[in-house]
């Protein structure tokens, strides 16, 4: 039963900020081609998921997951290029790990600060722990804009850096010495997020050796592995020691190691897939540039973004047919008449080119 027993609750108690906002929309995509959420459009082979299957079933359901699997980090470490002297630590998604790297330095009065447009948890979590956001607006073509940054960065003196490596939604990577140049000014800590390694082939984990300010945060979602929401954090050990303090001591389940530890031993496969979408993601830019209307921007990410004369009727009209995408057009000023797709299968790229050329034929 649904009905209501009783008074109204007395929801005076709920945070003025809480109420205000909405919650994280993630629109239902049964019956579509789901273009809209950065996912590896690949199952694994069924030989995989038989394995998998049974690493599975032999868990200790009935037992809580190790509180600091070490064995499983090395062997993570090791696989994922970890420097020497560094650490690691496991979330449930990076999305923990961003909310607990805040929730840290989370003084009265501290500011985040982040090159904006990009990754909404940085914002979200910043106010959720009380702190103030600041977006430091990219340029125009979305590179960074590191004078700006430079600036704010004396201005605000913030507490911690999130820096999208590369940036979603715009998929571009940003200039390195740019990256330096906030690394050097920083006044605490820097984190670089590197979610879409896989596509983007460009990492700044060897440099933990040299900034002493430096943390580098990952997710295995974008090699393929989103379902299991497991997400980590490297540095120094004096910055994990402290952020692992704030952490519950069973965040990341049962189920979860073991099928990352299962697929630490077939990383190849998902390798192989980050190959394939790395072609499509050339094969897709070059038919969406080639269409009248669309202006594709570079990305080193599994998605694209570009740009239509009327976001909201392309948007509806892919919808129509069958094809969900993201409609971030009132996101940011910088992204008027922005959409972003996912790289999906071959089939579901052709699909939605072809819809997309209709689309926008039509629109003559």
């Amino acid at each position: 039963m649904n009905a209501r027993i009783g008074k109204r609750p007395n929801l005076a108690v709920i945070r003025d900020d809480v109420r205000a906002i909405e919650a994280y929309a993630v629109p239902s995509a049964v019956g579509f081609i789901k273009l809209d959420a950065m996912e590896n459009p690949f199952t694994l082979p069924e030989a995989l998921q038989r394995e998998l299957g049974e690493r599975l079933g032999k868990q200790p359901l009935n037992r809580y997951p190790l509180s600091d699997p070490r064995g499983f980090k090395e062997r993570l470490g090791k696989a994922m290029g970890l420097p020497m002297g560094a650490r690691l630590m496991l979330g449930n998604g990076s999305d923990e790990l961003i909310h607990l790297v805040i929730q840290a330095c989370a003084r009265t009065g501290s500011t985040v600060l982040s090159p904006w447009p990009s990754f909404s948890m940085y914002e979200m979590s910043t106010r959720f722990d009380g702190c103030r956001f600041v977006g430091v607006p990219l340029r125009a073509d979305f590179t960074l804009d590191t004078n700006a940054v430079l600036s704010a960065i004396a201005e605000h003196q913030p507490a911690v850096i999130f820096i999208a490596y590369p940036n979603n939604p715009t998929g571009n990577l940003f200039d390195r010495s740019g990256v330096e140049d906030i690394l050097r000014a920083a006044p605490g800590l820097v984190v670089i997020d590197e979610a879409y390694l896989p596509f983007a082939q460009d990492t700044w984990m060897p440099q933990l050796r040299n900034w002493p300010n430096l943390v580098v945060l990952r997710t295995l979602s974008k090699l393929g592995l989103a379902g299991i929401r497991l997400g980590y954090l490297a540095g120094d050990p004096e910055w994990i020691s402290e952020f692992d303090k704030l952490r519950p001591p069973y965040n990341v389940n049962v189920l979860t190691l073991a099928a990352a530890d299962f697929m630490l031993e077939h990383l190849p496969a998902l390798e192989s897939q980050a190959v394939m979408l790395r072609a499509e993601r050339s094969r897709v830019a070059a038919a969406l540039s080639a269409m009248r209307g669309v202006m594709v921007f570079p990305s080193a990410a599994n998605f694209l973004l570009f740009r239509v004369p009327d976001p909201d009727r392309v948007f509806s009209a892919l919808k129509e047919r069958g094809i969900l995408i993201k409609n971030v057009a009132k996101v940011h000023p910088l992204l008027e008449g922005c959409l972003r797709t996912t790289i999906g299968t071959t089939g579901e790229n052709d699909a939605l080119m072809q819809a997309l050329r209709a689309i926008m034929e039509g629109s003559r």
